[in-house]
C-alpha cells in the first residue's frame, strides 16, 4: 500500500527535523516524508534521504516552488524561522505563501507551528514594554499568531500548534547566564519566581506525528499547547546542578537590564521572558504537559533530557 506523504518544511530544522525523523522511524505508520529545503545538497538533507525521506529543493519565500512541493503531498507541516533573518514582514509573506500554496495544492491536513500574538493581550497604549520592529511587542510570537488568520482565513483543514522553550536553549550559554572561571554556571532569566513551560524541540516532532495519524477529523480547527514540563527558574537550574554534578545559580533580574545584554536578538528575548511572566497563568494554561504526554509518551523530563544530552553540555562549555 503507497504511505500517505507528509510534506516537512523546515526538514533540515529542528522542529521539521523532529518529525521528519518522527515519522520515518515509525514504519506502520502509513506516511512517508518529503523533505523541502533549499539544500537538498546539505548533509543535513542527505541524511533524511538516507533515512528514506524524499529530499526536495523548496523555498517558503516561493510560491511556485512551494506549491510543487505540497502537491501531491496528504499532509504539510508549515513552519518559519524568525531568527533566520529577523525580519517581521518577511516571516508574514512565508506564512501567507505556505497558506495559499497548500490550498491551491489541496493538502487534506495542515500543521501550523504558532504562537500566541502578544498584542492582543498587552494593547498599544500599554507602557510596561516596548515595541519593537516598529509594530510589534514579541516578534517571533505576534508575526506567527498574527499569520493564523491566513491558514484559517483559507478554511483549510488547519491544526494549530504552540511549543514551549526550547530545553536546548540551555545550550546556548549566552542566551541566559555564562559559564565562570571556577566551573560554576551563573543561569539568568527575567522571570522571577514565574514557572516557564519547556520542552525538547526533538519531541515536538513525536506530538506532531500523532496529530497527523489523529487526521483532520480530529484536530482541524483546533489549537494545541505543547510542554513537557513547567518549571521556574530556580528549578531548572537546581536540575542542572543534579544532573550535571555542577553548581547552578539562578538569577532573575528585570527585563529591562536583560535588554541591555550585548548579544542578537536580547530585546526580542527581553520582551518574551517578560510576557511569559507577567501572563504565567494564561501562557502555562495553554500549554498542557498530560496532553503532551498523551500525543507523544516519549518525552522527556528536563532532567531525562540533560542526562541524555551532558557531553553537549561539556563541547558548550
Amino acid at each position: 500500500m503507497d504511505k500517505k506523504i507528509i510534506a516537512v518544511v523546515g526538514a533540515t530544522g529542528e522542529e521539521g527535523g523532529g518529525l521528519a525523523r518522527a515519522i520515518l522511524a515509525d514504519t506502520q505508520s502509513g506516511f512517508t516524508v518529503r523533505a523541502l529545503t533549499r539544500k537538498p545538497g546539505s548533509e543535513l538533507a542527505r541524511r533524511l534521504a538516507k533515512l528514506g525521506a524524499e529530499v526536495v529543493a523548496a523555498d517558503v519565500s516561493d510560491a511556485k516552488s512551494l506549491k510543487a512541493a505540497f502537491t501531491g503531498a496528504h499532509g504539510a507541516f508549515c513552519v518559519t524561522s524568525y531568527w533566520e533573518k529577523p525580519d517581521p514582514e518577511r516571516e508574514l509573506a512565508q506564512a501567507r505563501t505556505m497558506a495559499h500554496a497548500a490550498k491551491e495544492a489541496g493538502v487534506a491536513h495542515v500543521i501550523w507551528s504558532t504562537q500566541e500574538d502578544t498584542r492582543r493581550l498587552i494593547p498599544a497604549e500599554d507602557t510596561r514594554m516596548p515595541m519593537l520592529k516598529r509594530h510589534y511587542r514579541v516578534p517571533q510570537f505576534d508575526v506567527k499568531g498574527a499569520s493564523d488568520a491566513y491558514f484559517s482565513g483559507l478554511d483549510l483543514p488547519v491544526t494549530f500548534v504552540r511549543t514551549s522553550f526550547s530545553w536546548e536553549n540551555l545550550l546556548s550559554f549566552g542566551l541566559g547566564g555564562k559559564r565562570n572561571a571556577d566551573g560554576t554556571f551563573d543561569f539568568v532569566l527575567p522571570t522571577e519566581d514565574q514557572k516557564l513551560p519547556g520542552i525538547a524541540t526533538e519531541d515536538v516532532g513525536g506530538c506532531v506525528h500523532t496529530l497527523f495519524q489523529r487526521g483532520p477529523e480530529a484536530w482541524a480547527g483546533k489549537t494545541v499547547g505543547l510542554a513537557s514540563e513547567h518549571l521556574t527558574g530556580q528549578e531548572i537550574a537546581r536540575t542542572l546542578q543534579q544532573v550535571l554534578g555542577q553548581e547552578v545559580r539562578f538569577h532573575s533580574m528585570e527585563p529591562e537590564v536583560y535588554r541591555t545584554f550585548n548579544f542578537p536578538g536580547a530585546s526580542e528575548l527581553a520582551n518574551m521572558f517578560q510576557f511569559m511572566r507577567d501572563f504565567s497563568e494564561e501562557y502555562c494554561a495553554a500549554r498542557d504537559p498530560e496532553r503532551t504526554r498523551e500525543l507523544n509518551p516519549q518525552v522527556q523530563s528536563l532532567a531525562r533530557w540533560i542526562e541524555r544530552n551532558k557531553a553537549r553540555f561539556v563541547r558548550a562549555a
